[in-house]
């Protein structure tokens, strides 16, 4: 129980870091030290990653919703109805007789 006691206290008052053996203490303080900051750096990483990604979703739902509300519009703008009134604002109407197909016949085929 004496023991326990002794390296707990030991390792509170940080001989470990100040024996004569001190120097492997040392450099795998520094390794772990060195992990946790990549590890760290890694976490972070990601969480922006994640983050950016998220952003990016939501920007493709604006502008597919965008998209569909652009659609529709120009749906209804296409329809005959819509060009229709809004030739006749200009002063221009429909014609009342349908259109008459024209053959031309080549002159050149005749010489």
């Amino acid at each position: 129980m004496m023991k326990v006691k002794k390296g707990i206290l030991d390792i509170l008052k940080g001989k470990f870091l100040v024996d004569g053996d001190s120097l492997k203490n040392w450099r795998f303080i520094i390794f772990t030290s060195l992990l946790a900051a990549i590890m760290i750096s890694s976490s972070h990483s990601a969480d922006k990653k994640v983050h950016k990604i998220a952003a990016l979703n939501e920007e493709v739902k604006e502008l597919k919703s965008e998209f569909v509300d652009v659609r529709s519009d120009l749906q209804q703008l296409k329809l005959e109805s819509t060009i229709t009134a809004t030739v006749e604002e200009k002063g221009l109407y429909p014609s009342e007789t349908p259109p008459k197909k024209i053959k031309v016949k080549s002159q050149t085929a005749s010489k």
